[in-house]
């Protein structure tokens, strides 16, 4: 696994209006035809460009996020969450429990943003409906 470190402008007059991470796991540069069509690709996004349709058809075990938030304090997420990409647009469909550990720790690490690892993988609408069904 790559680190990435962004470096951003120290003035209090900078404003995060749009945040956005891009990557290739081939070396070839994002929106490139050569990256087009690749494996996923490992990410740290802000928990609020996430999109998360699973979260309307069913409740989280509160157990199991208290474990899991325990957990991210001691070791930090271990297993990324799953991410489908379609025009910019991110939708988590996997990982509902480690999301809400993770939301409810707000863990700042991002120009104060709390992130989440995510495997992103790109699709098309029609792959986020066969997801949603």
């Amino acid at each position: 696994m790559a680190n990435f470190v962004v470096q951003l402008p120290k003035t209090n007059s900078f404003n995060l209006k749009r945040f956005c991470v891009s990557a290739s796991s081939n070396g070839n540069p994002p929106g490139s035809s050569e990256s087009r069509g690749s494996g996923p690709v490992i990410l740290e996004l802000p928990l609020d460009k996430i999109r998360r349709p699973l979260m309307r058809t069913r409740a989280n075990d509160q157990n199991k996020v208290k474990e899991l938030m325990d957990s991210i304090q001691q070791i930090g997420l271990q297993v990324p969450i799953d991410v489908i990409e379609v025009d910019g647009n991110y939708y988590g469909f996997s990982g509902c429990h480690r999301y809400e550990a993770h939301q409810r720790l707000g863990l700042p690490t991002i120009l104060g943003l709390p992130t989440i690892r995510c495997k992103v993988r790109r699709g098309t609408k029609e792959t986020l409906r066969h997801h949603l069904r």
